[in-house]
């Protein structure tokens, strides 16, 4: 039997435990995810129609490329980021390992250009 949301136009059809009902599926919940629903349910429509339309495109051999109406700010120097720090350069070797005291000595006598701790 469908849960009596209380909000219009808003029809709970899964099994809802009567706690879980007064806690979460308060009123105002319900009624924010009707109004996001209502605002946004065309627009996540034409999205995921989209998605199948891409899909099928690749299905087809075209594969994804550069927007060819942005070109123009691709060939823009003005929109170059800086070059890498001198440090982050070079990031061919590096060691990533715990902060144990035998990781990092061995780490710092690596010969390693990076050596990131990880603290977890």
């Amino acid at each position: 039997m469908p849960f009596d949301s209380k909000v219009p136009g808003v029809t709970i059809l899964g099994k809802v435990k009567p706690e879980h009902a007064a806690e979460i599926l308060t009123p105002e919940a319900l009624q924010f995810v009707a109004t996001l629903h209502r605002t946004f349910n065309s627009t996540r429509k034409a999205l995921l129609q989209n998605r199948v339309i891409r899909q099928q495109q690749i299905d087809q051999g075209i594969l994804p490329d550069f927007l060819p109406e942005a070109k123009a700010i691709r060939d823009d120097v003005s929109w170059r980021g800086a070059i890498p720090a001198p440090g982050l350069a070079d990031r061919r070797v590096e060691i990533t390992g715990p902060v144990d005291r035998k990781m990092v000595i061995n780490a710092l006598n690596s010969g390693a250009a990076t050596f990131m701790a990880d603290f977890e």
